[in-house]
């Protein structure tokens, strides 16, 4: 999609902190962190949004999970846990209508917090 900033992001049209890559997987820092680590993990191919996950796209998305303890590991939180988070739809909380999730840590992430 030519207006997808995800997609202008994985083309290199738009510069990223790049922390992994392989041929289906694009993660990068995200700009407004919430946690010490706040990584973005994306398809490199377009999807909307969870509700778009299909047999057809499931192969992408299998390479996105198993990028996910990779990229823990390089960030050597591996061992001290983070959190995945993805939104779904504006209610959800998604603003950008291009499948990502949301990997957070450096910090304790103990829900409810106390």
């Amino acid at each position: 999609m030519e207006d997808c900033i995800f997609c202008k992001i994985v083309k290199g049209d738009i510069p990223s902190e790049k922390v992994y890559e392989d041929d289906k997987v694009y993660a990068f820092k995200d700009l407004n962190p919430e946690a010490p680590i706040h990584v973005l993990i994306i398809p490199k191919m377009h999807i909307k949004s969870t509700n778009e996950i299909s047999e057809e796209n499931s192969s992408s998305i299998s390479n996105l999970f198993i990028s996910v303890a990779k990229i823990a590991k390089i960030l050597n939180i591996d061992e001290s846990g983070y959190r995945v988070v993805n939104n779904c739809g504006k209610q959800g909380g998604q603003t950008v209508e291009h499948l990502h999730f949301h990997m957070l840590g450096g910090r304790d992430l103990t829900w409810p917090p106390g």
